[in-house]
């Protein structure tokens, strides 16, 4: 894996751990899915304007359509539906364990429908990972008050589903439409689910439709969404999704550092050794599997 990729993948994971703090102003301003889709359908947009300017080529056939919206029901609506209602009923330590089991979930998935097959070091790697996961997270499990528990885990489940479907489509998608194009039709073609369900289930006139809300709206679809995944869908060019989804183990060390940055998130020994063990686990995914025996 050359140094760009690594800098494109460490982009992505920190756009996506800095979305937090963004979007619990904006569930302040507006309902959970009228959010979700305004964010998502300026991120399509966005890209979209992007690519026709630049001339990129429309996608084109039935498979590589049927592709992009398979991937968009993933990745936008099944994940936004899941994260942004979740965080009513589970803590955050707990949301951070389980949704980022989605690369667990993904190479189990990718070892079907793609043929992508971990090595031993690589399996190790992702359980060492995910333990450091579960470490960080814990002092969040401990001190969480979550009534609904088991209603919140099923949107976190149904978030890391998608998320790690939506991640297969893409790769099999890769190489064969424009990442600005392709990336651009998943975000909207996602966005309009979250749309119809928004009209049918929510009081969409509750939108504070002020300078505040579209700022963060904004900043949310452009830094947040319509960046990463053109970042994302460009590294699964050159890449393995195994490879590629490692990296997503790093986002909730990310997020520990803007809080504590930022916020003033205090850190325990048991979230540094967490983070430690999350970053070795990446590295030991990232070892060639030509030069491991299996």
């Amino acid at each position: 894996m050359t140094l760009s990729t690594v800098l494109r993948l460490l982009a992505v994971m920190a756009l996506s751990a800095s979305c937090f703090p963004l979007i619990t102003v904006g569930l302040g301003l507006a309902p959970h899915l009228a959010f979700a889709a305004t964010r998502a359908s300026m991120a399509g947009a966005g890209l979209l304007v992007v690519a026709f300017l630049l001339g990129r080529p429309v996608p084109h056939g039935v498979v590589t359509w049927s592709l992009i919206a398979v991937a968009g029901l993933g990745t936008t609506t099944l994940g936004f539906i899941g994260m942004f209602h979740a965080a009513e009923f589970v803590s955050p330590g707990i949301a951070t364990v389980i949704a980022n089991a989605q690369p667990l979930l993904a190479a189990l998935l990718g070892r079907i429908v793609l043929g992508e097959r971990l090595n031993r070091l690589g399996q190790l790697g992702f359980t060492i990972g995910f333990t450091g996961i579960v470490a960080i997270a814990w002092p969040g499990i401990l001190s969480g008050d979550m009534p609904k528990f088991d209603l919140g885990i099923g949107y976190i489940l149904l978030a890391a589903s998608g998320v790690a479907s939506g991640n297969v489509v893409m790769k099999r998608l890769s190489g064969r439409v424009d990442a600005a194009m392709a990336m651009g039709f998943l975000v909207l073609l996602g966005a309009l689910p979250l749309v119809l369900l928004s009209m049918l289930t929510e009081d969409v006139s509750s939108i504070v439709w002020s300078g505040e809300f579209l700022a963060v709206a904004a900043t949310l679809a452009l830094f947040g969404t319509a960046l990463p995944h053109w970042l994302w869908f460009t590294t699964l060019e050159r890449v393995s999704l195994n490879q590629a989804n490692a990296f997503a183990l790093l986002t909730p060390s990310i997020g520990l550092a803007i809080g504590g940055a930022f916020f003033a998130e205090h850190l325990d020994w048991i979230q540094f050794t967490g983070v430690g063990a999350v970053v070795a686990g990446v590295v030991l995914v990232q070892l060639d599997p030509s030069k491991v025996s299996n």
